[in-house]
This record gives structure tokens, C-alpha cells and sequence, in this order.
């Protein structure tokens, strides 16, 4: 009778589970699009410090999740990027360790984004013997978000801006023009709108 009880007691606590992790989530997704896209870049490197302190918290609260890992991935990756320097260098060293660490888990999580993250860092990063930078790397991971989510905004966007990188611009057209065909995201409205001018940005160079 007890092991009944408990198992009803587990299941019935599972919906609440999930939407405080959607929650969390949702918070921290909203907050990083504000850092990336409305803060100052002066002020970026202070926001992000914040950020991962917030994403840090998130993975300890939900240990046996991909999502925490996942964006707490992202946001060392972004906090890197507005830090700069050789200081960069550990912050995505740790981002790469909680994106792996994602793919573990369920490497079909938030439509494949610790492969989309991955790829952005393998073809961002310097090579060795200062960085793991490997371009190969990148288009592998950045090949395989796009088999599981191949109209996603970012999917498209990272590969799209990696053939810019590797100097492919006709290939690289089409994927950053699927960046403005994207279906929007909900809640992610800060996000789209800062993703999409990114792309036309590129499309302009073009």
C-alpha cells in the first residue's frame, strides 16, 4: 500500500516538476536575449557574470535534465564572447563540458540545440595550441542539428554563418535566408527578432 501511494504521489507531482522547469527555463532564455540583444556591450560581460551564476543554479536544481546543461552551455559561451581575451578561454572550455554533458542525456533536447551550441563553438574558438577550435568539428555537430531540426532559427543561422567562415557565401545564402522564414518561437520574441537581424546582417554583406 505505502509503494502505491508513493508511485501516485510521484506521478501526480511530475506535471508540477516539469512546469517549474519550463519556468525556469523560460526565465533565463528571456534574460539571456535581453543581455545579447538590448544591453549595452559595456555592460554585457556584468549581465552574463550574472546569467551563468542563474544557469549555474538551474543545472543543480534539475541534475538528470539536458535543458540546464544545455543553457547553461549557452551562456558561458555568450559570456565568453563578451569577456574576450585569453580570460575567454576557460569560460568555454566549461561551456563545451556542459554541452557534451547535455548529449548525454538526450541529445534531441530543445530540437538538438547542444549540437547547434557545439558546432558554434568548435568554429568560433582559436585552434590549438590556444583554443579546441576544429572547423571539421563544427560542421559534424552543426550538420546534425540540422537533421533534427532543419527550419530551426539557430540551426540555420550557425551553419549558414560558418559557410560564411569557411568561405562558402552561395551556400551560406540559403540557410541565413531560412533564418527569416523561420516560424517564431513563443516566448522567444526578443530572441527572434536579435537572431533574424543577425542573419540579414550577413545577407547584406553579401
Amino acid at each position: 500500500m505505502k509503494r502505491v501511494l508513493l508511485m501516485v504521489l510521484c506521478l501526480a507531482a511530475q506535471p508540477l516538476w516539469a512546469a517549474a522547469l519550463e519556468t525556469e527555463l523560460a526565465d533565463i532564455q528571456h534574460r539571456w536575449a535581453e543581455i545579447q540583444y538590448q544591453v549595452p556591450e559595456d555592460e554585457k560581460e556584468k549581465a552574463f557574470e550574472g546569467l551563468a551564476g542563474e544557469a549555474e543554479q538551474f543545472v543543480a536544481h534539475y541534475p538528470d535534465r539536458a535543458e540546464p546543461l544545455i543553457w547553461q552551455g549557452i551562456v558561458l559561451s555568450t559570456y565568453a564572447g563578451a569577456k574576450g581575451g585569453l580570460g575567454a578561454l576557460g569560460l568555454v572550455k566549461d561551456a563545451r563540458k556542459s554541452l557534451e554533458a547535455a548529449l548525454t542525456i538526450d541529445p534531441d533536447a530543445l530540437d538538438g540545440s547542444a549540437y547547434t551550441s557545439l558546432g558554434s563553438l568548435y568554429y568560433q574558438v582559436p585552434g590549438w595550441p590556444l583554443g579546441f577550435g576544429d572547423d571539421d568539428k563544427a560542421r559534424q555537430y552543426l550538420q546534425k542539428a540540422l537533421a533534427i531540426n532543419p527550419d530551426g532559427m539557430d540551426a540555420n543561422f550557425f551553419f549558414g554563418d560558418f559557410l560564411l567562415d569557411q568561405g562558402e557565401p552561395e551556400r551560406a545564402r540559403s540557410y541565413l535566408q531560412k533564418v527569416l522564414e523561420a516560424p517564431d518561437r513563443a516566448g522567444r520574441d526578443v530572441a527572434d527578432a536579435g537572431r533574424r537581424e543577425e542573419a540579414m546582417s550577413r545577407l547584406d554583406s553579401l
